[in-house]
């Protein structure tokens, strides 16, 4: 599926801008900030301000076809991968990974017997990255 046909199915209506948007999060998934989609569009679309990158984010975690991640309490990142995953921040490179969830964690069906209704689920990780861990140790 196209990005074009991406967004439609989600009931976007497909711009120039929106499509970009889209596009990029859906090939960079390393969980850009509103800061890092304009910088690295800006070039390709002169007219695209920040306000249009955070309202067009704004948009699609509204419709569902992204999610706002606030792991990091400085940045709001963004996904494009809607499917349900927990995230690992390192706390030492500053990236943030996916990670799968085992499914005794997405067991939400006891919540909905209770009344409740699921609308989001958000599982986080802080710690140190593989990478970031082995150059700790060939430091020490």
């Amino acid at each position: 599926m196209n990005v074009y046909e991406y967004l439609l199915n989600y009931n976007i209506k497909p711009s120039v801008q929106r499509i970009a948007i889209m596009d990029y999060l859906l090939k960079h998934e390393t969980h850009p900030c509103i800061d890092e989609i304009y910088m690295a569009l800006c070039k390709e679309i002169p007219t695209l301000s920040k306000t249009t990158v955070y309202n067009t984010l704004k948009l699609f975690v509204e419709h569902g076809a992204a999610k706002m991640l606030t792991i990091d309490e400085r940045n709001a990142c963004f996904d494009g991968n809607t499917s349900l995953h927990a995230h690992f921040l390192c706390r030492s490179c500053g990236k943030i990974f996916d990670m799968p969830l085992k499914e005794e964690l997405t067991d939400t069906d006891k919540l909905g017997e209770e009344g409740y209704v699921v609308e989001e689920v958000h599982y986080y990780y802080k710690g140190i990255c593989p990478e970031c861990a082995k150059q700790k140790s060939k430091k020490n």
